[in-house]
């Protein structure tokens, strides 16, 4: 649809196209359509409207369609956001879009977005919203009910925070179903569990937050100071945002490639060329030992051909076997699961099922090779026995060290200050196989000394 059959459509009212929308098919809308008939369309709606469309997460070239509306517009619309989605929007602007539009804000709304971008990415600081609702110890559950219903809509209404009267502390956390199950005339604390709530200061990891949440089942977690003033509170739908996004990065990582920063069709050819580029001629060059390991072994393969057909066979269930060990630790140790200090319990559980794996593969092997040998599919020679065993051997040998290292990576990682899914699965393989070549061959030797070689 281009722009004239748009104002077609909209009767001169371009923004008529998203009557019958709700929010999340308007979004879907917007991120179909090119930036300018996007803005037009926004840029058209009444406010409440378009403030609704931009707060959701999913709009795509949120800082961009805002940048590009009239700036009188674009600073109604970014004062109706919920304050930690305007920091979220105007995060995304470049330096001199985003100072330019700071500037017209109310200095309130300016301070709070502003105390927002301070707070290092992916901390609980940076995805809280300051606008919530909070009562002293004091009120009543009718005065509290009121204050929701008065509420402009920026506000977030998961839970009202109740603050002890002489200092305006954290004292408790009241659910809205505490409240509507409360009689009116009782006491606010009435609507609260009682029990010190559960909270976070601004420099709680995102993931620490998730956990909080799932474990204690809340649809809001305070964000507190040292001295337990409310600073703000972290909703579960910006948790679930956030770990979507962080998911989403780490799925990149896994794959051997540097994260994209914007869906998949919006890409660039050049860009995407530079974050596929990087990481791939490292794998690239990594690779390239293991040709240097072949051609030190190139007088065992001269001697015996036949090791050469198992190569592909050793090198990628080493690697496979990696790679499971990896994913699993890496998602282990985001979820609390293990920590640094479990390091060794992980090594003493991955080295025995490194090896029964192994094992299990290593009996395949075997009974592939008999079979091929006795079914005159292939004539391993005299000593095709020792062919079997030495593939036996080497794959407990490769998918022990395979499990091994795949777990340990990410430990070493992680303690290095690195993100463990670094540790990705393209990366994992390609060092288990260089290595399961050493093993490999260091193992043919041994066995088939004084025989085949």
């Amino acid at each position: 649809m281009n722009l004239t059959l748009l104002n077609r459509a909209g009767a001169r009212n371009p923004s008529s196209v998203l009557d019958g929308f709700n929010a999340a098919d308007s979004v879907e809308f917007l991120n179909g359509r090119p930036s300018g008939e996007a803005v037009t369309i926004l840029g058209h709606l009444p406010l409440p409207r378009a403030a609704e469309i931009l707060s959701q997460p999913e709009l795509e070239r949120a800082p961009d369609l805002l940048s590009a509306l009239p700036d009188a517009k674009a600073t109604r619309l970014l004062a109706a956001l919920a304050d930690d989605r305007a920091a979220d929007v105007v995060g995304g602007m470049n330096v001199a879009h985003r100072a330019a539009i700071l500037r017209r804000l109310a200095p309130p709304a300016r301070a709070a977005i502003e105390k927002l971008l301070a707070y290092p990415e992916g901390t609980a600081g940076a995805i809280m919203t300051a606008a919530f609702i909070a009562v002293p110890e004091t009120a009543t559950v009718g005065e509290t009910l009121a204050l929701v219903r008065r509420g402009d809509g920026r506000q977030a209404v998961y839970a009202v925070a109740i603050l002890d009267a002489p200092g305006g502390r954290l004292l408790r956390m009241a659910t809205l179903r505490g409240l509507i199950s409360a009689a009116p005339d009782d006491s606010v604390l009435a609507a609260a569990p009682d029990a010190d709530p559960v909270s976070v200061v601004p420099l709680t990891p995102r993931e620490d937050v998730a956990r909080l949440i799932r474990r204690h089942d809340l649809l809001a977690l305070p964000v507190v100071d040292a001295d337990r003033h409310v600073l703000g509170l972290v909703a579960v739908d910006d948790v679930i945002d956030a770990l979507i996004a962080e998911q989403t990065e780490d799925v990149h990582k896994f794959g051997g490639m540097g994260a994209l920063d914007q869906p998949y069709s919006r890409v660039g050819f050049l860009p995407m060329i530079g974050k596929r580029a990087g990481w791939l001629s490292v794998l690239f060059l990594s690779e390239m030992l293991t040709a240097s390991a072949m051609q030190h072994y190139s007088d065992e393969l001269e001697k015996a051909v036949v090791l050469t057909l198992f190569i592909p066979l050793i090198m990628s269930s080493g690697g496979n076997s990696g790679s499971q060990a990896t994913s699993l630790l890496v998602r282990s140790l985001a979820l609390g699961e293990v920590r640094l200090r479990d390091w060794w319990r992980v090594a003493l559980r991955e080295m025995p099922t490194g090896i029964v794996l192994g094992a299990i593969l290593g009996c395949i092997g075997v009974l592939r090779i008999a079979v091929w040998q006795y079914a005159g599919l292939f004539d391993y020679g005299p000593h095709w026995e020792l062919i079997a065993l030495t593939v036996a051997a080497a794959l407990v040998g490769i998918v022990t060290f395979g499990s091994l290292a795949g777990s340990m990576l990410p430990f070493a990682l992680k303690a290095l200050r690195f993100d463990p899914a670094n540790a990705s699965a393209p990366f994992v393989a390609t060092l288990v196989d260089v290595t399961g070549l050493v093993i490999y061959f260091s193992i043919a030797t041994l066995i088939l000394r004084g025989t085949v070689l």
